[in-house]
């Protein structure tokens, strides 16, 4: 007796002429293709969409920076001359500079008794601050007025990612022009490492904050101190890490035929139903059925 390949077969054909199309399967069948149309399309875009997936864990993760954060400062001060506004930066590690002037802009406000200070700065990773202050001003003011607006206040790289809703301008739109002139303004920055991989690999480096602030004028037993607009800072050691990924392709097909077998096989058995119910109501009818 020749093999025959055919006995192997699990999918058995039904002859055509042994089965019975029905309205109510036809329907059953329309709907199941567009139920399985629908799931498809679904899966397809999450397949072809990306997802950010986030860790966190204990490390200093951009160790090429040399122990550096660069930071991004845009404020302006209404009732403050640009000659008097300086920038002052302190940290535990003995920096101590009156007046940095690299890579920042003063650009006059309201017919010159205003200013806009623009600044772009590097502080080492180590808690301290910096602040905007009348400090490295030849001739002190009587009476500063530290009243501001905060436009931008950033850490490290900027992040333009749609699916990350982070703190990483947390003092944008920030107004204290209603605020006592005389008053000092204090704002305590918790800095959080924060690192975005692509999907290709690329890594880049950024940093959110948390913040909290109050306002005083202080006093001592000179007198009344000179305010300023002061951002102390302190890093923390936990990084959060963001990793963009697609879903991989054998989940997808899995998917894809779950879709079909499940849809498939939960159509027939309605069908199935639908039918018997259908041929025993028949019976019933014809009064076959006691």
């Amino acid at each position: 007796m020749p093999f025959d390949l055919r006995r192997f077969d699990i999918y058995r054909k039904v002859p055509k002429d042994l089965t019975q199309p029905t309205y109510t399967g036809a329907i059953i069948s329309v709907c199941c293709c567009l139920f399985i149309l629908f799931l498809f399309l679904s899966e397809l875009t999450g397949f072809i969409a990306t997802e950010i997936v986030n860790e966190l864990y204990v490390d200093d993760p951009d160790k090429d920076s040399g122990g550096k954060i660069e930071v991004n400062l845009n404020i302006s001060l209404p009732n403050l001359h640009c000659e008097l506004v300086g920038l002052d930066i302190q940290d535990e590690m003995g920096r101590h500079e009156v007046g940095h002037i690299d890579n920042s802009m003063k650009i006059p406000l309201n017919n010159g008794d205003g200013c806009r200070f623009e600044g772009h700065f590097s502080i080492n990773k180590v808690p301290g601050n910096f602040h905007v202050s009348t400090h490295s001003a030849t001739a002190q003011p009587q009476n500063p007025d530290m009243t501001h607006i905060i436009h931008k206040l950033s850490f490290g790289d900027k992040l333009q990612v749609q699916n990350i809703h982070g703190a990483f301008n947390a003092l944008e739109g920030a107004d204290k022009i209603s605020s006592n002139p005389l008053a000092s303004h204090d704002y305590i920055l918790k800095i959080v490492p924060t690192v975005y991989e692509d999907m290709n690999g690329k890594q880049r480096y950024s940093y959110q904050y948390t913040v909290a602030n109050k306002e005083y004028v202080a006093y001592s037993h000179t007198g009344r101190i000179i305010p300023a607009i002061w951002f102390r800072y302190d890093l923390s050691p936990i990084t959060v890490k963001y990793t963009e990924r697609r879903q991989p392709l054998y989940r997808f097909i899995t998917s894809i035929c779950a879709i079909i077998g499940g849809t498939f096989t939960v159509a027939g058995i309605l069908d199935s139903c639908i039918f018997t119910a259908s041929e025993a109501w028949k019976k019933i009818q014809l009064g076959k059925m006691q």
